[in-house]
């Protein structure tokens, strides 16, 4: 792999639609993709918070990796750099980018380390995706980007089965579809993934479940009956629409 291809950038949401899904959770946003806008299962499974308590969303750059075969690719960790497609992925970033790698699953290659998360933090990275490991997860653990890996490894990305074969393409990560765009929501729960066309409609359908769900807690936490607050019932959901409407 001596030549590096052109790299296309990606489109971008907005800003407020990220922040929008990053603020509801993976949960919600989880069961209202399956229940109202037919995405059955939309979590990247294996992938998990390197540091717990933070929570990002933002559009995906994607990176794929394939098996190691020596004739196209064997060099080592700083033999020509700008060779390495891992390091492109990481060219187009801006605030709010979530970097998604299909890593196959691979425990045996760190696909990034400090200096390259930190180079992706500083261009103001929300954080990475990978199913697969990192490296130096000590220095990453302190940086200023969430981080969600299979695992953790002393090993540079192509040491051992696995090479970086393309940046910005559709890839399946844990087997999930991610397309360049896609939004990526990521928490204490896990990832997943929101496909851009069917974001801002179910940033409206799962900000109205929040609402109920913030009258059902309280009135849960009341001593309410189960039964009536959750989900609500039909006296339940009349009882919400009153609630709400002093709450505006």
């Amino acid at each position: 792999m001596n030549a590096v291809p052109e790299i296309k950038d990606i489109s971008r949401p907005s800003r407020a639609l990220s922040d929008g899904l990053a603020k509801i959770g993976t949960a919600t946003l989880s069961s209202e993709l399956s229940r109202q806008l037919g995405i059955r299962d939309p979590q990247i499974r294996g992938p998990r918070p390197l540091v717990k308590g933070r929570t990002i969303a933002g559009p995906a750059l994607t990176l794929q990796c394939m098996p190691k075969r020596e004739d196209l690719y064997n060099e080592s960790e700083y033999e020509d750099p700008e060779t390495q497609l891992h390091r492109h992925v990481l060219y187009p970033t801006q605030p709010g980018d979530v970097v998604v790698v299909d890593a196959r699953g691979d425990l045996a290659s760190g696909i990034f380390g400090e200096m390259m998360l930190t180079f992706f933090a500083g261009r103001g990275g929300a954080g990475v995706v990978i199913d697969g490991c990192i490296r130096d997860s000590a220095e990453a653990a302190k940086l200023d980007i969430g981080v969600w890996v299979k695992g953790v490894t002393p090993n540079y990305h192509a040491q051992t089965n696995i090479i970086p074969f393309a940046v910005n393409v559709p890839i399946a990560c844990a087997n999930v579809l991610v397309i360049p765009g896609d939004i990526i929501v990521a928490d204490d729960d896990g990832v997943v993934v929101v496909p851009i066309g069917l974001a801002p409609k179910l940033l409206a359908i799962a900000g109205e479940h929040v609402e109920w769900e913030e009258f059902a807690r309280m009135r849960l936490a009341q001593g309410g009956d189960l039964r009536k607050y959750y989900p609500l019932s039909a006296e339940g959901e009349a009882e919400y629409r009153e609630w709400r409407k002093t709450q505006r």
